[in-house]
């Protein structure tokens, strides 16, 4: 499972928040502005400042010699370790961006008017032309389509115009260092030496995010070894400058999470009135309840113009990610991969959805929605309420996880509302005025 940029996964009796996790735990993408990724995608409070972090150079030096012992003792040579480490610093801001915590989400409509915009998609178009010959090839040996390497590359870095300017060997040592993960992150830097080592790249191109993704393709050290290709033939893995190695090694690593290219991911779908909202899937995997596109056509599902649903037996599941109100989609395994890749139902659709529009779909319109992001405060008090009411059990924790939405859609059914599992301030007021 590929994870991305946030926090680690916090696990309570409510859930899972599976999607804001660390993008340095597996190699996964680092999202770049003005798209967060995250399963209830998040992003710092911007009214407060980040603390001030005073880093010991005394003790980080103390510290370094064990790393330069260490690699020496993994094999990597000696010329690699001077040039890489000899004048290393630690870094405060990395350590002040680690150490920020999300509150306020953002709701489905903001989050896709962020990632998946006009000028988005009309330059993955002109990209997907203009690498045409690469992508073609890349296509045929990898059986991912290229549509979709294009909207991973847009979305993640804005195809190649925000790779991250931190230094990857000083990033991962700050955070190393640092101590919170030290293992993770010590493993990872020493991941990077053996890139270096390997003459891939030379340390001063080797620049990423504060959390050391790299290059285009935005993969931590440990996914560039075990998933990076060398697709022009120049004997390296280049990230940074190779379009035939970036799109390379985005491929095989989705072609290793098992990408079926004889299907697509998905499509968005119109419900109709009166539609059961419980038949929609809660969980992040969407497989709650999970039915042949023919099924779907006889509960009134339809195309988003109206239209029927394509004539094919194909497994879907439906997933309203704003509620019954808000858009709906049915998505197929491919969508699956691509929450294995990253666990973001929002990321999920993102990428799906830029996909079809660079390949000359019709843009999304999504329907008019005032609802505001919930913060911790309003999330702690509608699970207090649900416990109270003996619809969830455990300890309120503020995040709205699979468990939580299951006891929302308890609630809704107990009072005839429909049970999309979908949490808003009315929602909350329901439940706390009860």
């Amino acid at each position: 499972m590929m994870m991305v940029k946030g926090l680690i996964p916090r696990r309570s009796a409510l859930g899972v928040l599976g999607s804001a996790v660390l993008a340095a735990c597996q190699g996964a993408p680092a999202a770049q502005p003005p798209v967060t990724v995250g399963a209830s995608p998040t992003s710092p409070p911007q009214s407060e400042p980040a603390p001030t972090i005073v880093l010991s150079s005394e003790n980080f030096a103390r510290w370094l010699e064990g790393v330069r012992a260490e690699a020496a003792k993994r094999g990597i040579s000696q010329a690699t370790i001077d040039a890489a480490l000899g004048s290393v610093q630690p870094i405060p801001r990395v350590v002040e961006l680690d150490r920020q915590q999300p509150e306020f989400s953002r709701t489905f409509t903001d989050y896709m008017n962020r990632a998946v915009t006009a000028r988005r998609a009309a330059t993955g178009g002109a990209m997907l032309k203009q690498h045409a010959a690469v992508l073609a090839q890349t296509e045929r040996d990898y059986d991912v389509p290229a549509r979709f390497l294009v909207a991973f590359w847009g979305l993640e870095t804005n195809y190649g115009g925000d790779t991250g300017s931190y230094s990857v060997i000083a990033a991962l040592a700050t955070l190393a260092f640092d101590g919170r993960r030290e293992a993770l992150f010590r493993g990872e830097l020493f991941n990077a030496l053996t890139i270096l080592d390997g003459k891939h790249i030379p340390p001063e191109r080797m620049l990423g995010s504060w959390a050391g993704a790299m290059g285009h393709s935005q993969f931590m050290p440990s996914s560039f070894l075990k998933y990076g290709v060398d697709r022009d033939g120049d004997g390296r893995i280049d990230m940074w400058q190779s379009m035939p190695d970036i799109f390379g090694s985005k491929a095989n690593y989705l072609h290793s999470l098992g990408w079926d290219s004889s299907r697509t991911w998905g499509r968005a779908v119109k419900v109709p009135r009166g539609f059961d909202a419980g038949l929609s899937s809660l969980n992040l995997e969407a497989n709650e309840t999970v039915l042949p596109l023919s099924e779907w056509t006889k509960h009134g599902v339809t195309r988003i113009d109206g239209g029927p649903l394509p004539r094919q037996d194909v497994q879907a599941a439906l997933i309203l990610p704003q509620g019954i109100r808000g858009p709906a989609f049915v998505v197929y395994d491919n969508y699956r991969t691509i929450l294995r890749y990253n666990r973001s139902t929002f990321y999920a659709v993102s990428i799906g959805v830029l996909a079809d529009q660079v390949a000359g779909g019709e843009p999304l319109q999504l329907p008019a929605s005032s609802d505001q992001p919930l913060n911790r405060e309003e999330m702690i008090a509608l699970q207090e309420g649900l416990i109270s009411q003996q619809f969830l059990k455990g300890k309120a924790d503020g995040i709205l996880g699979a468990d939580t939405r299951q006891a929302v859609r308890r609630f809704q059914r107990a009072r005839g509302l429909p049970p999309d599992g979908y949490a808003d301030r009315s929602l909350i007021a329901a439940v706390t005025n009860t």
